[in-house]
């Protein structure tokens, strides 16, 4: 016979619901517990354990190598070319244009006839005087004669003084007419001479501002045609006055060499040296005026064209140098990330002395240290790179 146990009083469930309490607290504090030495424990290994290396993340870059050279110190301007020669032709007798030589644009040498004017006038002018040296040549002869038969006759008393002085004047005057018939036809000659233009010069003739059949006044104010010596050809530009005293010093101690390259191609045209320093500074710029000659031999250069201009006045020997791109700017001031042998970068401080071209000469680096020239960017120092350039022996160098 089963006999139902008595209730709780309500003092006794309260006592037992306080106990639940207590041991489900026990039980989360001790879950708690555990859970925090595991963590500690994996922690505490994980921190004694050393990192891997292997295991960074590598920066991929293209680096370049410091090299040692003998490097041009140089003063770079912008320069205009100038034909070496210019010549404005213009015609020096009147006339009919019957002739023209050459083609616009067209290379001529010197001595190339260019135009004709018509001749036939000024050769009835040379015939002209001819036959008037002939008439004045043959009176002078006979006043000559009469001179010596009139000498005898006023050693005789024969005739008066009066009459021999007579005789004695027309013969020197005829003599005189003699030599001014030889002058004229000279100048007759001249005059039929300039009836054919020669080129004066080798060079490129310009626009052609007459046509054939046009009436040609001497000495006009418009040329017929300019023509331009283009080999050698002059290029003038400018540089500092402060630079004046270094250029005439390396100047007396021999030519000094000028490179010029396109503008839009950046790249060597050709070698030349400096020929002129003008003889005062330009009050306005501050400013010297110089010019290089330059044989041109494969007429890149052309008159009006604006050039780089790089004039050398002394070398620098056993520079390092590295490529431009290696070098940053910082709050320190310029520095490049050097790539060392763990293939770990550190931001060395640079001192950049100049730059010429694609390249920077540079203190702070020795002869074979390698730089970062690409991935700057994601570098910090002591950060580990993957470098991309192509394999030795295949790498373009840039430096």
């Amino acid at each position: 016979m089963n006999v139902d146990a008595a209730p709780d009083s309500p003092k006794e469930k309260k006592l037992k619901s306080r106990k639940t309490g207590i041991t489900a607290t026990v039980f989360i504090l001790l879950g708690l517990g555990v859970s925090l030495w595991v963590g500690l424990s994996f922690w505490t290994q994980d921190v004694g354990r050393p990192q891997n290396p292997a295991k960074q993340e590598k920066v991929p870059v293209v680096i370049g190598t410091a090299k040692q050279k003998t490097v041009p110190v140089q003063l770079h301007a912008i320069g205009n070319v100038e034909g070496y020669a210019s010549v404005a032709i213009k015609a020096r007798v009147d006339g009919e244009l019957t002739g023209v030589h050459f083609q616009e644009g067209q290379e001529v040498k010197k001595g190339d006839l260019l135009f004709t004017i018509d001749p036939r006038p000024y050769e009835v002018a040379l015939k002209e005087a001819k036959a008037q040296l002939e008439k004045d040549t043959i009176l002078a002869q006979k006043a000559e004669k009469d001179l010596l038969r009139y000498q005898a006759l006023v050693d005789l008393n024969t005739i008066s003084q009066e009459q021999y002085d007579q005789v004695y004047s027309n013969a020197k005057a005829l003599k005189a007419s003699v030599e001014v018939d030889n002058a004229r036809i000279e100048q007759a000659k001249l005059e039929l001479n300039y009836c054919f233009i020669r080129s004066p010069i080798t060079g490129r003739t310009g626009n052609l501002q007459v046509d054939q059949g046009n009436q040609i006044e001497a000495n006009d104010d418009q040329a017929m045609v300019h023509i331009l010596q283009i080999e050698p050809v002059y290029v003038s530009f400018a540089v500092p006055e402060k630079n004046i005293a270094a250029i005439k010093r390396y100047m007396a101690n021999g030519r000094l060499e000028v490179e010029v390259s396109l503008p839009q191609e950046e790249r060597l045209v050709e070698k030349g040296f400096l020929s002129f320093l003008d003889n005062e500074v330009d009050k306005k710029t501050g400013t010297i005026r110089l010019k290089a000659t330059f044989t041109n031999k494969n007429g890149q250069l052309w008159p009006g064209q604006f050039v780089d201009v790089a004039l050398t006045v002394a070398t620098m020997p056993d520079a390092v140098v590295v490529p431009s791109q290696a070098i940053q700017t910082g709050q320190q001031g310029q520095y490049a990330f050097v790539v060392k042998p763990d293939l770990t970068v550190e931001a060395r401080p640079l001192v950049v002395k100049m730059t010429l071209n694609d390249e920077a000469v540079v203190e702070g680096l020795v002869d074979g240290e390698r730089v970062v020239t690409e991935g700057q960017l994601r570098l910090v120092p002591g950060a580990h790179v993957e470098i991309m350039n192509p394999p030795e022996g295949k790498e373009t160098d840039k430096t």
